[in-house]
């Protein structure tokens, strides 16, 4: 899932790191990992042959709350991650990957928890001659999305700290060629540490008393465009066009409330409808079956700043051909504003575990 959307997340923590003209405080990591790929689709069962292992190396900078954001997401750590992973197997091959993370701490801050969005690069992608076994990553370049729970300790030593925990590393490609089957990789890993510079760190701008922050109704106009593919191995790629419309509430700095209904135009399905009629003449595709779909939907909007994390679920009210997908969909992705009324955004859409499309969005809100 969410191939661009890494470019998104770069460019983002990239911005906030040029901006910041203060003093900064940097830290370096590393960790080994050892694990396990989960068995989320039978095409994978063949290339789970042994337990990867890898290394997860990142630079971060530490936020002290000079921005009200900062304060109320406890001050969270704004970094780079670069990963190697071996998938222990020969079809597999070795991944390589690079994010824009987040860092976030519970539990007086001995608890982390990381979030890391970006690029990664597999050494041997699914080629009908020389790997068709590989039905897992259909293209060389894939997206890849990493979580890290980690107990952490800093500056134990010379500014040497540790820390271990388990991490979940996901890749795929969205359908934006096939195959797409992914891999989830389970792990546990262990590592250091290290403060840059002075041991000693400014104090935390102080939390201030939460204040009541809410806006009046806004009406949301967005349209998602990209291409993907039919689903069968070799589609070529196709165009989509979808056409929303949404409401939103703020309800406080960090959560706005959405709902709205959308019209999906998909060359993808359509032509996967006329595949099926030809393929299957005795099935029940007649080939004249209708590809619109209309979904109607509720979600949630995470504000950082001016970066949203925009989560949705919906369902298709208006689903002539249900061959396709399941008529239950969600959408994940990252939204920036560019001005006060018009704001871009970089999703996936998906149908459970099953990518449908990266959606590149513009949208207007009044």
């Amino acid at each position: 899932m969410r191939k661009i959307t890494g470019y998104f997340f770069l460019f983002f923590c990239c911005s906030i790191l040029a901006q910041e003209k203060d003093k900064n405080h940097y830290f370096l990591d590393a960790s080994y990992f050892y694990g396990t790929i989960a068995e989320h689709n039978p095409d994978l069962a063949h290339l789970i042959t042994g337990h990867p292992t890898g290394l997860i190396l990142s630079f971060n900078r530490k936020t002290f709350g000079k921005k009200a954001w900062e304060r109320r997401y406890n001050y969270p750590d704004i970094g780079y991650s670069f990963t190697y992973q071996d998938m222990k197997n020969p079809y597999l091959g070795d991944n390589y990957g690079l994010y824009a993370h987040m860092n976030f701490y519970f539990f007086k801050r001995n608890l982390m928890l990381r979030i890391g969005q970006g690029l990664a690069m597999t050494s041997d992608p699914y080629h009908p001659d020389d790997n068709f076994r590989n039905k897992a990553y259909g293209s060389r370049l894939l997206s890849s999305t990493y979580l890290m729970a980690n107990y952490k300790k800093e500056n134990i030593f010379e500014g040497l700290g540790l820390q271990g925990g388990i991490s979940l590393i996901h890749y795929s490609n969205a359908d934006f060629k096939s195959p797409n089957a992914s891999t989830n990789t389970f792990t546990f890993n262990l590592g250091l540490n290290y403060r840059i510079g002075e041991n000693e760190l400014p104090s935390y701008v102080p939390k201030r008393r939460k204040e009541k922050y809410t806006e009046p109704f806004h009406y949301n106009f967005v349209l998602r465009s990209g291409v993907n593919t039919m689903g069968v191995i070799g589609s070529e790629q196709y165009p989509f066009l979808t056409l929303t419309a949404f409401a939103d509430k703020v309800v406080n700095h960090k959560s706005t409330l959405q709902a709205g209904t959308e019209l999906f135009l998909s060359k993808a399905m359509e032509e996967r409808i006329r595949y099926e009629s030809i393929a299957f003449p005795l099935g029940e595709t007649e080939g004249d079956e209708d590809a619109k779909r209309i979904g109607a939907f509720v979600g949630h909007q995470l504000t950082f700043n001016k970066l949203s994390v925009i989560t949705q679920l919906g369902y298709y009210v208006y689903y002539p051909y249900e061959h396709y997908v399941e008529r239950l969909y969600n959408r994940i992705g990252l939204k920036r504003i560019i001005t006060p009324d018009l704001w871009g955004s970089i999703t996936v859409r998906s149908h459970w575990a099953n990518a449908e499309a990266v959606e590149f969005s513009i949208g207007y809100r009044l």
